[in-house]
């Protein structure tokens, strides 16, 4: 019986939901492209699973393990599961952190022996140095010391602590990349930990699997073959959509050959000619096609290419111009719609190319140029962003629209001096709250005709009147700003990269805060390539400018023939090693297929004609999609 072509999937459910039958399991590869709803697939699955099996689960003390690659997915996961306690949903690094919490001593001499590796390479790289006071050398000298001081310090520790949100800087924390190390060690070769995993979670699913660290997907492999019968893994994902390098290479050739590998062939987020493009970007890599919905229109793309000697601002103004005419959609010149969130999306390459546009670059670039602060200033997790923008700023917003409700609510509940064991000891109640009061407007003051604060002032106010607490990330330059101080510095709190990060940062304007605000809340207009994966939006608009850029893992000049190969590049390629190459066009895949209706693409380059006739060759767009600026 022939297929509607809407109906082309509709296998896939209850072969997947086939393979997670207790006594039954069979372990499977999802492949899932862009906009396929392998999402919706997950849940529906599980919900279906839930009412054949839950009892029998829960009885049994066992769960369903979904590892998700964000915070936000776990949240929204768990949402649609409806809270049930027989799904645990989290991130790989905090699934991997609840496996390994309890083995503190086996932790410890997996810390040892990684420590004292680490500290020969350093020394063997030292000795080799022709210059010891040089700043590698010296960086490296102290390198050496913090390892040496970790691993004297390891005995004393009772028990590790985690946060898979932190920066993990304490005596007795672990690193992120440390819990995904040790937890696929312990996989591999602790029989303990492999019985209490398949005890615990006998059916393991891994979404954007792809991009989940090759190490764990490595040992997850191995336990599954070393106990078929006793744990099911499934893999969701799309091996064209893995943009990190950490992530399995070929991991569609990887997992093993017994394995079930069911397909989604329908797209349902892209118009057509959408999916005609994201197809031809693939085509030399797998040749893995989407069909569309059949109810899909044709939709619009256009690739704009421009020499990099041009006021981009204005290059990106016209383009979105040319694209409400080409589209006869007047959104695409509209800022916000009805629902306040931008009408058109655009994917810059580097967070810093938005922190640029969007006017927050100064507050952003210093702490961004820590390898420790990166990951934190990204999504706003970072220790002292808080303070900034989850109290301070909405306390100011409160008070600019004059509401005395939403004022009074975040002093109440976020300021110490608002405390009830602090009101309950004072003598004169009423003293305690009108100096409250006064704190506030005190703060409030520095905003008065119109002025902008440094961040600097804010903090230092703050400090002072003691209405919010200081975050310890920033406290030492509080400290260090001749405010008189309630307690001595502590030993360790000296002036390192991230102390001298945040003092560049908070020398600038409050204000700097309010965009950098509506960056990571996903309320600008922007956002990065890799960070939209999984993510969809009617109008897109891609900009491309490896010199903006400044990175060395992508390059779009070379993917479209605008710039010569490297010695480098030839050769991996002729071993088949992956690219840059490689590695950008797949970026390029994610980044177009976040459309649904529209996509431009705006390409900056020294070799407009090149672009241009790569772009026509590789059969991505024809002559009248592509205009020269």
């Amino acid at each position: 019986m022939e297929v509607e072509p809407n109906e082309v999937d509709a296998w896939v459910d209850d072969a997947v939901l086939g393979y997670l039958t207790p006594g039954k399991y069979k372990s499977f590869f999802l492949f899932a492209g862009a906009g396929s709803g392998k999402t919706k697939t997950l849940v529906e699955v599980l919900k279906k699973f839930k009412k054949l099996y839950k009892e029998q689960f829960r009885l049994g003390r066992k769960k369903i393990a979904i590892i998700t690659y964000t915070n936000a997915a776990a949240d929204e996961i768990t949402r649609r599961l409806e809270f049930d306690t027989i799904f645990q949903v989290s991130t790989i690094h905090s699934f991997s952190w609840e496996l390994i919490k309890p083995f503190t001593d086996d932790i410890r001499n997996w810390l040892k022996v990684n420590l004292k590796e680490e500290i020969n390479e350093l020394e063997v790289e030292q000795r080799g140095s022709r210059n010891p006071q040089n700043k590698t050398s010296i960086d490296r000298a102290k390198r050496i010391e913090s390892k040496a001081k970790r691993l004297q310090l390891l005995d004393s520790i009772i028990s590790f602590v985690y946060n898979p949100n932190g920066d993990n800087d304490t005596k007795n924390s672990l690193i992120h990349s440390e819990v995904i190390s040790i937890a696929a060690e312990f996989i591999l070769n602790k029989p303990l930990m492999q019985r209490l995993l398949a005890a615990q979670f006998p059916i393991l699913l891994i979404d954007e699997s792809q991009d989940t660290k090759k190490e764990l997907i490595d040992s997850i492999f191995t336990l599954q073959q070393a106990m078929p019968e006793s744990i099911c893994v499934g893999l969701f994902g799309d091996t064209m959509q893995r943009i990190y390098s950490d992530g399995k290479e070929n991991l569609q050739k990887a997992f093993p050959k017994n394995w079930e590998t069911p397909r989604k062939q329908l797209n349902h987020r892209s118009n057509k000619r959408i999916i005609r493009l994201i197809n031809s970007i693939r085509e030399d890599v797998d040749n893995e096609k989407q069909n569309p919905r059949i109810e899909k229109e044709e939709g619009t793309v256009r690739l704009f290419i421009c020499n990099r000697a041009v006021e981009k601002s204005v290059i990106e103004g016209r383009v979105i111009e040319e694209m409400a005419n080409i589209t006869q959609d007047s959104f695409w010149n509209q800022e916000l719609g009805d629902d306040g969130k931008p009408n058109v999306k655009m994917l810059i390459l580097e967070h810093h190319m938005a922190a640029q546009r969007m006017g927050f670059f100064e507050f952003f670039a210093p702490l961004y140029a820590v390898d420790k602060f990166s990951t934190g200033i990204r999504d706003g997790s970072l220790p002292g962003i808080a303070l900034l923008t989850k109290t301070i700023l909405p306390l100011l917003q409160a008070h600019k629209s004059n509401d005395k409700y939403e004022l009074a609510r975040i002093i109440k509940g976020k300021s110490p001096l608002f405390h009830s064991a602090r009101l309950k000891q004072s003598k004169d109640q009423l003293e305690s709250l009108k100096a409250c009061r006064e704190a506030a407007d005190e703060l409030l003051k520095l905003w008065d005709e119109g002025n902008d604060p440094s961040l600097l002032e804010v903090v230092i106010c703050v400090f002072r009147n003691g209405l919010f607490t200081i975050p310890e990330g920033i406290y030492p330059i509080v400290a260090r700003s001749g405010v008189e101080i309630n307690r001595p510095l502590e030993q360790d709190e000296i002036i390192d990269e991230g102390l001298v990060a945040w003092e560049k940062a908070l020398t600038q304007p409050f204000s700097q805060i309010e965009k950098y605000n509506d960056y990571i809340s996903d309320n600008s207009k922007f956002g990065t390539q890799q960070g939209v994966k999984g993510l969809e939006y009617k109008r897109v608009m891609v900009i491309i400018d490896d010199e903006e850029a400044k990175g060395f893992l992508f390059s779009y000049d070379k993917l479209f023939g605008a710039k010569e190969l490297t010695a480098t590049d030839q050769k991996n390629i002729r071993e088949g090693k992956e690219t840059g190459i490689d590695r950008t066009k797949r970026l390029f895949y994610v980044a177009c297929s976040r459309a649904r209706e529209s996509l431009a693409i705006i390409c900056y380059t020294t070799q407009p004609e090149a672009m241009k006739n790569s772009a026509v060759a590789f059969n991505w767009f024809t002559e009248h999609e592509i205009e020269m600026i």
